[in-house]
């Protein structure tokens, strides 16, 4: 039987820090921008990639849209 994970733990080490909180910023500013341009609209399923996968890294040739299914599985 797999181990219970410890979210709270999850959190206190991984998501409360400064680079997860800054990367998670600059997340939420571009998919602003989408949503305001009108390239995503709100449940629509899509999701704004980083090309190189630095999500701090906004330039427009490092962005592109694409199916929420397609982001999330990109290793």
């Amino acid at each position: 039987m797999p181990t219970k994970r410890n979210y709270k733990r999850e959190y206190r080490k991984f998501h409360s820090s400064t680079a997860a909180k800054k990367d998670r910023a600059s997340r939420n500013k571009v998919r602003r921008a989408a949503l305001k341009s009108g390239a995503v609209r709100k449940g629509d399923g899509k999701d704004i990639d980083h090309r190189n996968g630095n999500p701090r890294d906004n330039r427009k040739s490092n962005l592109r849209v694409v199916s929420r299914k397609r982001n999330r599985s990109k290793k």
